[in-house]
């Protein structure tokens, strides 16, 4: 068994490995960014070590950082969790090559031949596992996706190769729309993936977005664990997952099932995975009925790491994935039969998003946790890592827990859902539980009715500013109060390893002494550019004229122009990348540019100044 584990990532899933990990008797490594120094995964992990500045390219991102952490921290093994490095097959390998260290997931090879989506898509063809009508080699020109466009119609979906999640798709409707959406497809690829390539798909217009969780050991078993329904989703994230489907029935099940398993086989995978399919909804489909086994499923992609949405499936199955992921990485053989798997009762889980869902789920740009009471009871898990009292973190993804939720059946799993939603009590910024609570009440979705475009295309609005209006909680920071404070809590990193001091004061206020830095330089990491002109939002302009600024936390993918450029009223500036979207920053009225104040690949904050545009 392995003695120690750094777990390369943050917030609740870092927490959920590290909890597998305390079990199997196994201490704990974390690794942190200077923003999330006061984190709940850095408190909850045996060790901590600071790896960099916020910006994720620079800490978490950084993979001889990681790799150098674990062996200063004499760990056994990595556990990437989810996002950030978790589908890195370059990572992956250096890793395997590092003295010392195990990776906890698939061999780099089989993460490249099953992550990348063309080359996943041939191992699927070749196993006769169906798969969406599209290109198996990536593509380049717009003539390219035309003329897919003119041989099986439109819409067209353009995947970015690493992509997921929506990120890195962009949908071509019409031939006119072709050259801009390719690109951003390709941009969007190498800002996330590092990797620009992208291949096409026919646009499914009425599809149910259906998973199997899959494990398999280094002996060759593999097991499917099931399927998740995750058709809830607006813009392509998913919102609520939940097990089994209520919408397929068990033939259908089986053959998607044994599906998934043929694929991850013939890839020679090994480790957690999960394989995603289309299954095409029957619109005429309706209460109580379900999808029979001729009904088409397509091969989606594989992800292939732990999915945020493995706790549904621990529920039904009774099985620990992470305990799993890291039995496998020590080349144990997994101890059931697919006979063995048994799916009982349903779960649901609801990811906990500090968006408000009425302003179009725009992201809380900060806050503080002034309230926060999770719920409880029979059937009710929670997968968190904050604590009432902790900042938010607005650096990275919007989701700050999990709730999973578990009945006998989906209509008990219902009613829980509704029990624990409104038990949940947090104060001090925006969540979607207001929109999660409308939800369990939509009869679109309460039937299983409900297909992936259902939020984005069905759903009036307005049901949703009611819910908020209804059932959100004061999301103004609170003033402060005189009161004195007798204890301080500091934090103080000697050659990047984290320590808590905790310092009594009695009868005297507290003194302002701002971030510590035991290292004799200033704690907060410079801005890109040094925060002049033109390197990096918030450096202020000399320049006159209308000042065009940040609406929202972010990276700059693109700038579209230069000092001295006339622009008119709706031109788009530059491209803006927040929470997984691009968008475009667009000038107000005509002008010529006088000031750029950021460059590519600078990230900044709500209010920053972008430009400056003068009279013409």
């Amino acid at each position: 068994m392995f003695d120690k584990v750094l777990v390369a990532n943050r917030g609740e899933i870092a927490v959920r490995v590290m909890r597998a990990c305390d079990e199997l008797g196994i201490g704990t490594v974390a690794v942190y960014s200077e923003a999330d120094k006061h984190s709940g995964h850095v408190r909850y992990a045996d060790e901590a070590y600071n790896v960099g500045p916020a910006r994720a390219a620079d800490s978490y991102l950084d993979q001889n950082a990681i790799i150098e952490t674990a062996q200063q921290a004499d760990a056994d093994a990595i556990h990437p969790g989810y996002g950030f490095l978790a589908e890195n097959a370059n990572f992956a390998r250096k890793v395997e090559a590092a003295e010392g260290l195990a990776w906890i997931g698939p061999a780099g090879d089989a993460m490249e031949k099953l992550g990348e989506k063309t080359k996943a898509r041939n191992v699927m063809q070749d196993a006769d596992v169906p798969i969406v009508p599209g290109t198996t080699d990536p593509v380049t020109d717009p003539e390219e996706v035309i003329e897919f466009g003119e041989s099986n119609g439109y819409p067209i979906a353009i995947k970015a190769e690493g992509g997921g999640g929506g990120r890195g798709m962009k949908i071509v409707h019409s031939e006119d729309e072709v050259e801009e959406q390719l690109q951003s497809a390709k941009r969007e690829g190498e800002a996330y993936f590092s990797n620009d390539s992208v291949y096409l798909e026919r646009y499914l217009e009425n599809p149910r977005h259906i998973e199997v969780q899959i494990i398999a050991d280094h002996e060759g078993n593999v097991r499917h664990l099931g399927e998740r329904d995750c058709s809830l989703q607006r813009r392509h994230q998913k919102v609520i997952e939940e097990g089994p489907s209520a919408a397929l029935s068990d033939a259908l099940r089986e053959k998607i099932g044994e599906a998934a398993r043929r694929g991850v086989r013939a890839a020679d995978y090994y480790n957690a995975g999960t394989v995603e399919f289309l299954v095409e909804e029957d619109i005429e489909r309706g209460p109580g009925e379900v999808l029979g086994p001729d009904a088409n499923f397509y091969f989606l992609e594989v992800n292939t790491r732990i999915q945020v949405e493995h706790c549904v499936t621990e529920e039904i199955t009774g099985i620990d994935i992470v305990k799993w992921q890291i039995r496998v990485a020590q080349d144990e053989t997994l101890a059931f039969d697919q006979d063995d798997v048994e799916i009982e009762g349903h779960a649901m889980e609801f990811r906990i998003n500090a968006e408000n869902a009425a302003k179009d789920f725009a992201p809380a740009q900060s806050g503080e946790l002034e309230v926060y009471d999770p719920p409880g009871g029979i059937g009710v898990r929670m997968d968190d890592a904050l604590r009432q009292g902790d900042t938010l973190v607005t650096d990275y993804d919007s989701m700050i827990a999990k709730l999973i939720v578990y009945g006998a059946d989906r209509d008990e799993a219902i009613a829980r859902g509704k029990r624990a939603l409104a038990e949940f009590d947090i104060q001090g910024f925006p969540t979607v539980i207001p929109f999660h609570r409308l939800m369990l009440t939509d009869a679109e979705f309460v039937n299983s009715t409900h297909t992936t475009k259902y939020l984005d295309e069905t759903l009036e609005k307005s049901r949703i500013e009611t819910a908020q209006e209804k059932w959100g909680t004061e999301t103004e920071p609170s003033e402060g109060d005189d009161e004195e404070v007798v204890e301080r809590e500091f934090t103080v990193e000697v050659n990047g390893k984290r320590f808590d001091v905790d310092i009594e004061e009695h009868g005297a206020p507290p003194i302002d002494v701002g971030d510590v830095d035991t290292s004799g330089g200033d704690s907060r990491p410079e801005r890109p550019g040094g925060g002049g002109s033109g390197g990096g939002g918030g450096g202020g302009s000399s320049a006159e004229g209308q000042e065009v600024t940040a609406e929202m936390q972010g990276t700059i993918l693109e700038v579209t122009v230069a000092e001295g450029d006339e622009v008119e009223a709706g031109d788009v500036l530059c491209v803006l990348e927040a929470m997984k979207m691009e968008n475009d920053i667009v000038a107000e009225r005509g002008g010529v540019v006088n000031d750029v104040a950021i460059g590519e690949g600078d990230s900044v904050d709500m209010g920053d100044l972008l430009f400056v545009i003068g009279s013409e």
